[in-house]
């Protein structure tokens, strides 16, 4: 095949994907932008989860009574998530006649004051305008095929980042044409290519992370990653906290405390797949202690070491990455909605003049 030829099968390979593909390329682009400062949004959507007192935090016993007096007969306490600094305390419990469901089941989130356990706001984990993101961002909202197809169209934006490099690069002349502003006399195409180039590598990256994160099986044994073992995620996912653990909240978190000194984080309750309590120390992953639910034995787990897979996640939505990885995040967001947006416009300019010079081929045949 010619370079000539090559560029022209590499054009409609980058057309083709990018006009099939757009209603959907749109939507999980937008949502993926907004969700790099999710903590933020909340904050401004919900004021009232936010409007505490202070920062001394008290006996979590008595963050479980407040929880409870919010809840639902029944509903069985899954954890509590103290607050880093300025914020408010969150107790989630899980519905206690829930019906097994193939994902996690839903949780109920009590957000309350740290200093005097007041009820701040009580709502479910599957409500509002950012859990909405959330959904469409991991699965456009589509049951069992949902992440699947997120993989996919991830693996496509891969080969649209490649074709776009290639498109972009000037067939006459030094690279460094290629950053000049006007190539074309229209704006959206001269938009198409700016942004096209300087959005191209972190794109990549957040297409290759996405769809780790879709096929983590595929892209795990190619890593060499070592299989999990015991209950997947899933299935941890959907176990039920113990409505009576034997051994006490006090007891566990004294526990804890004794075998491994520090601030506590976050305190997950025993469940019917795992009997034991998970006190977490400390801030970001932090270091877990397990405490036997039978016997109340504390016993301090290793520093979790960053596998392959929590990297690519951690890359992909920018946690504990840095401000300027954030922002090209954001910016691997919007940009390729605007890419998709001035892609269709121009080639529905292209069908107009090449029907215009059909016509006029014709009128001179005749």
């Amino acid at each position: 095949m010619t370079k000539i030829g090559l560029r022209n099968f590499w054009f409609q390979v980058h057309k083709w994907i990018g006009l099939i593909l757009a209603i959907l390329i749109i939507p999980l682009c937008v949502t993926g932008a907004a969700l790099v400062w999710d903590d933020a949004l909340d904050h401004g959507l919900n004021p009232q989860r936010y409007a505490v007192s202070g920062e001394r935090t008290i006996d979590p016993q008595l963050y479980v009574q407040a929880a409870k007096s919010a809840l639902k007969p029944g509903d069985r306490i899954q954890s509590i998530t103290l607050p880093n600094g300025d914020g408010p305390v969150i107790v989630a419990a899980i519905p206690g006649g829930a019906r097994p469901q193939a994902g996690p089941p839903t949780r109920t989130n009590v957000w309350l004051d740290p200093p005097t356990a007041r009820v701040l706001d009580r709502a479910s984990s599957n409500s509002g305008l950012i859990r909405a993101m959330h959904m469409i961002h991991g699965s456009m909202m589509i049951p069992v095929w949902g992440r699947t197809i997120v993989g996919w169209l991830g693996v496509a934006m891969l080969l649209s980042c490649f074709t776009g490099i290639w498109l972009w690069w000037p067939t006459v002349g030094k690279w460094v044409k290629g950053l000049r502003w006007r190539r074309h006399r229209n704006l959206d195409t001269n938009l198409h290519h700016l942004f096209g180039f300087w959005i191209a590598l972190p794109l990549f990256v957040l297409s290759l992370t996405g769809a780790w994160i879709s096929f983590p099986q595929f892209f795990g044994a190619m890593s060499g990653a070592q299989p999990q073992k015991g209950p997947d995620r899933a299935a941890m996912a959907r176990a039920k906290p113990l409505d009576a653990p034997k051994t006490s909240l006090d007891s566990a978190i004294a526990g804890a405390r004794k075998t491994l000194p520090g601030e506590i984080a976050m305190i997950a309750w025993p469940t019917d797949l795992k009997p034991e309590w998970t006190v977490t120390i400390g801030e970001g992953a932090g270091r877990q202690v397990k405490v036997d639910d039978a016997t109340g034995v504390a016993k301090a787990m290793p520093a979790p070491k960053e596998d392959t897979a929590r990297l690519m996640r951690r890359i992909h939505d920018g946690t504990r990455m840095g401000w300027l990885w954030q922002v090209a995040i954001f910016l691997g967001g919007l940009l390729p909605a605007i890419l998709a947006t001035t892609g269709v416009i121009m080639w529905w300019r292209a069908r107009g003049w090449k029907a215009a010079l059909k016509a006029r081929q014709r009128a001179k045949v005749a």
